[in-house]
C-alpha cells in the first residue's frame, strides 16, 4: 500500500522521524508493506484544503486536531504524542532568560506576546485564552521574528522544542525554565476523504500496537529523553481551555494520555 505524506514543515519537521516509523509500525500490526513517500512541502492549511479536495495525490498529513480538520479529512483518532502536543513550553531570546520569573497565572501571561504560525489550531487556541498572537504563514521565520523581538515569546511543544533548539534556526534562543503552558490536544494522521481503507487500516495497526505495548515502547524512545530533560512536574502549569477540541476526542482513554508526574 503506498502512503504518500505531506511535508507541512519541509525535511526539518522535528515530527518526521517519529512518523515515519510509527507509520511503519502501523502498517506492520495491521499485517500489509506500506511505501512511504513525501509529497511538496506546503503548510498546513494548504494540505488540509488539497487532501479535501484530492488534489495531488496526496494520502496523508500529521498535525492537531481541529473540529475544521476533523470535518475535512479522515482523523484517524489515536493521539500519536499522547497528548504532549498540548504541553507547550517557550522559547525566548538568550537576552531575556528570566522572562517568565515572575509569571504565575494565565493573567501574568497576557502581558506577552506568543509567536504562531497562521494556520497552526493553536493560535486560536492562545487567542481564544486572551493572549496576543503574532502570527506568521511560514514556520522558519517565526524562530528570526522572536529573535528580533517581534514578539516576546514562541511556544513549543515539548516535542518538538529540543531539536529545534539544535537547529541554526534557533541561534541565539534559549528555551524558558519556569512555566509550561496545557490544553488539551490530540495530534492525528489525518487521511484524505478518498483513501477511507488507508484510515481504517491505520487505526487497526495503531490500537494493535497499543494493545501489545509497542506504540509506548516506541513513544518511550523517541520521546523519554526529552521529557526527563524539561522536568515538567517542576515547571508551573498554566492550564488554557481548547475551544477547538473535537467531541470525540478519546479523553476517556486514559491509557492514551501522558501527565507529568
Amino acid at each position: 500500500m503506498s502512503i504518500r505524506y505531506a511535508l507541512v514543515s519541509g525535511e526539518q519537521d522535528p515530527h518526521l522521524p517519529y512518523m515515519q516509523v510509527l507509520l511503519q509500525l502501523a502498517c506492520s500490526e495491521a499485517k500489509f508493506s506500506c511505501e512511504l513517500s513525501s509529497a511538496l512541502d506546503m503548510n498546513q492549511g494548504r494540505a488540509l484544503e488539497q487532501m479535501a479536495h484530492g488534489d495531488a495525490g496526496m494520502d496523508l498529513f500529521w498535525g492537531m486536531s481541529s473540529r475544521e480538520r476533523e470535518q475535512k479529512a479522515l482523523p484517524v483518532r489515536i493521539p500519536l504524542y499522547k497528548g504532549l502536543i498540548g504541553w507547550r513550553v517557550p522559547l525566548v531570546s538568550q537576552k531575556r532568560g528570566r522572562l517568565f520569573e515572575k509569571v504565575f497565572t494565565l493573567a501574568d501571561l497576557k502581558a506577552l506576546s506568543a509567536g504562531q504560525g497562521q494556520d497552526w489550531p493553536d493560535t486560536q487556541i492562545l487567542r481564544g485564552a486572551g493572549l496576543p498572537v503574532v502570527a506568521s504563514p511560514l514556520y522558519l521565520p517565526l524562530f528570526a521574528m522572536l529573535r528580533q523581538g517581534r514578539f516576546d515569546y514562541f511556544p513549543r511543544s515539548v516535542i518538538e522544542v529540543g531539536q529545534e533548539l539544535e537547529s541554526e534556526a534557533a541561534k541565539g534562543l534559549t528555551l524558558d525554565p519556569y512555566i509550561v503552558l496545557h490544553y488539551p490536544a490530540a495530534f492525528y494522521f489525518f487521511v484524505s476523504p478518498r483513501r477511507p481503507e488507508l484510515a481504517r487500516a491505520l487505526t487497526q495497526g495503531l490500537e494493535a500496537a497499543i494493545k501489545d505495548g509497542s506504540f509506548d515502547k516506541l513513544f518511550l524512545r523517541f520521546n523519554g529523553p526529552r521529557l526527563r530533560a524539561l522536568n515538567l512536574a517542576r515547571r508551573r502549569i498554566i492550564e488554557l481551555p481548547n475551544p477547538l477540541l473535537p467531541k470525540d476526542t478519546p479523553l476517556q482513554r486514559k491509557e492514551l494520555w501522558f501527565y507529568p508526574r
